[in-house]
């Protein structure tokens, strides 16, 4: 796959485009419309999408943690099966143009055959142009199709849903909308090494980007390290029983039957459940009384996974 960071022609293609935080089912319902379509018509399939997040770039400050970020993305995007993916630099000199300036110095330049976008889709400056005023410019050359929004359950699956489960430890609710447990992926540093005094050994995650950061609290996972999948425990917060005066929370996981030293390696942790809020405890043999029935709940969450 492609990761064209400019726009150039590369023949008539399907693009479908938004910004795909979360590449959440909505999202994916989209991307397979343009799939679908490209195939088809026997044309490549392509994703445009922007980057940093528009919102942030409008000064909503909580948009500057994402639930995939870029890289996360184009993997994402290239497992689907999508040929190019074009990443348009969100600037204020993309806000300045206006819908019409959009379709002509943008669209038009690929030689898009047709365009996929969800319902909520907006574009140019002030987010004037909609998904019908698309139609209208595109003046015949390319085809427009507009996907509805996607539910499931009664649920509108939408990244501003997805983002307040997380927030909220409705683990279960963030699996079942993304269609795929919520990961993030981090180095593993040097950490205070209490758990190994305290007889489980944790990997402390250093976040490679910036990812919407959960509730705070301790959850069931499944960790990716070196090619193989290890099950185990992670504690996501500020650590209040040792009273640190850290704010920003840490990422620690235990994983079970695992020793090896992995410190500078990549991990990639997906959260399967949520098992509770992180809070302060008395004292050490409080604490690590707590950690084995943690330990013991994740390993009976993680049995009944497929």
């Amino acid at each position: 796959m492609d990761m064209d960071r400019l726009i150039q022609f590369v023949g008539k293609q399907v693009v479908a485009i938004g910004d795909f935080d979360g590449v959440h089912l909505g999202h994916q319902e989209v991307i397979g419309r343009a799939l679908r379509r490209a195939n088809h018509l026997g044309l490549d399939a392509a994703i445009m999408t922007f980057n940093p997040h528009p919102r942030a770039v409008m000064g909503q400050d909580k948009y500057n943690e994402l639930l995939t970020p870029l890289m996360k993305k184009m993997e994402i995007f290239k497992n689907m099966g999508v040929n190019h993916a074009y990443v348009v630099t969100f600037d204020a000199s993309l806000m300045r143009l206006s819908p019409e300036q959009f379709v002509d110095g943008v669209l038009d330049r690929l030689g898009v055959d047709s365009v996929i976008c969800g319902f909520d889709f907006t574009f140019g400056f002030q987010g004037r142009g909609t998904p019908d005023s698309l139609c209208e410019l595109s003046h015949g050359k390319f085809s427009v199709e507009v996907v509805r929004p996607f539910h499931m359950n009664g649920d509108k699956v939408s990244s501003t849903r997805i983002r307040e489960a997380l927030q909220q430890g409705e683990l279960d609710t963030v699996t079942r909308l993304l269609g795929r447990p919520y990961s993030i992926s981090g180095i593993v540093v040097d950490g205070a090494k209490r758990g190994r005094t305290l007889g489980f050994p944790t990997a402390n995650l250093q976040l490679d980007e910036p990812y919407v950061s959960p509730t705070h609290g301790v959850y069931a996972i499944k960790a990716h390290v070196r090619g193989e999948i290890y099950q185990g425990v992670m504690n996501i917060g500020i650590k209040p029983t040792f009273d640190t005066g850290e704010l920003k929370p840490s990422f620690e996981a235990h994983l079970f039957e695992f020793s090896e030293q992995i410190y500078g390696e990549l991990v990639t942790v997906e959260l399967i459940a949520f098992l509770r809020p992180e809070r302060k405890f008395a004292s050490l043999d409080e604490l690590v009384t707590q950690i084995k029935m943690d330990a013991e709940a994740a390993k009976q969450q993680l049995s009944l996974e497929p």
